[in-house]
């Protein structure tokens, strides 16, 4: 599958870069300005992008390149440019890039609110061009006293994304895209980046390329995880927790917990969402797929808490609503089941008759699995 991924990327590399400045751009003005300082690139991802912060030096993230030395960035002209992975132990998923040839000054740093207009600038793979993305705004700030919670936010994003910039309506940058999807989009929050730089450096190096090793292992495991619903040896089982846990990255972590809940491995997904959740609280993904495993498991009580937060939240959400309805009903919360209900029928009233009939006679639950 990598193979196939990597050819595809080979494929939109050679191909010129249009969009810095050369398309229209329905934002404003700063917010465009921001695309010449946004560029595609290709290691360990194929697809992805790093954002120009300083003369020379970039930031992307580090599920991009892995433990990969090099990337390689593709300018507007359809120019090639080598960089150099700076070494570091920063815990977080971003690393620095070094080249010659980007003279610009970079993006400036600004910090994002929950009234900011924030946009992703990042690289389009399907168009072959730098892209300034639909609008939205912040979900959730960082969680207080978590030094890796991320900024969570609606501005759209998809794959190709990573490593780009979050900008608000002045152009500066709050975050460096990490995921999204859904509605639900993250970022790691600009301001990180000071902190990037202190822990990065050549002496660094050995430390370094072991992080970047449990990334590539952790992904990999993924991978092959995803592609059967079987059930895994247990030593398989404790390779993927241990590599994935090792990155210390909370998506990782969560793809990972995901592997394992399909493929019937209960109690190890949950111990990983609880480790991801533990790390950002406000990660709105983690606590759905939490829900899920524990929903599968007919953990209907453990699911409560997480579903009273999640239907705050997002009380549009289809799956949400559903798993309100059930888990409290077999749960016995039914004041979030009857709440499920009234929420589905103000949003999506074609869905409320069937879920009238559940509740009028709900069905057995099955009784509690084995984790």
């Amino acid at each position: 599958m990598r193979a196939i991924v990597i050819l595809i990327g080979v494929a939109f590399a050679l191909q010129p870069i249009a969009g810095h400045g050369q398309s229209t751009c329905p934002a404003p003005a700063p917010v465009c300005a921001a695309k010449t300082s946004v560029f595609p690139i290709a290691s360990f991802d194929p697809q992805a992008s790093a954002v120009l912060i300083a003369p020379d030096l970039l930031v992307t993230n580090r599920h991009v390149v892995a433990d990969n030395p090099r990337a390689e960035i593709f300018g507007p002209d359809g120019s090639r440019l080598m960089a150099d992975v700076v070494p570091t132990i920063y815990p977080g998923d971003l690393v620095l890039l070094t080249t010659k040839g980007l003279a610009a000054p970079g993006l400036p740093i600004g910090t994002a609110t929950l009234q900011s207009e924030l946009r992703t600038v990042a690289a389009d793979v399907g168009r072959g061009r730098i892209r300034v993305y639909s609008p939205g705004r912040a979900q959730a700030l960082p969680a207080e006293g978590k030094l890796l919670a991320r900024l969570h936010n609606t501005a759209r994003s998809q794959p190709g994304n990573s490593g780009g910039a979050l900008v608000d309506a002045k152009g500066r940058l709050v975050g460096i895209v990490t995921s999204g999807g859904e509605g639900r989009s993250e970022a790691i929050p600009a301001s990180d980046i000071s902190r990037l730089k202190e822990m990065s450096g050549p002496e660094h190096a050995l430390a370094s390329r072991n992080i970047g090793l449990a990334y590539r292992q952790c992904t990999e495991a993924i991978d092959v995880a995803g592609a059967t619903r079987q059930a895994m040896a247990p030593k398989n089982i404790q390779f993927i927790a241990a590599r994935c846990r090792a990155t210390n990255n909370r998506q990782l972590l969560d793809l990972a917990a995901q592997a394992l809940g399909r493929r019937g491995h209960h109690a190890q997904s949950i111990e990983l969402f609880n480790a991801a959740l533990a790390q950002d609280p406000n990660a709105l993904n983690t606590r759905l797929g939490l829900v899920v495993t524990l929903h599968l498991a007919r953990r209907f009580k453990d699911e409560l808490p997480h579903l009273h937060h999640l239907i705050d939240v997002m009380p549009r959400e289809i799956q949400v609503l559903r798993f309100a309805i059930q888990a409290g009903t077999w749960g016995g919360d039914k004041a979030l089941a009857d709440q499920g209900v009234a929420l589905l029928k103000k949003h999506h009233p074609k869905l409320a008759p069937l879920a009238e009939r559940f509740m009028k006679a709900p069905p057995p639950s099955g009784g509690p699995r084995r984790p």
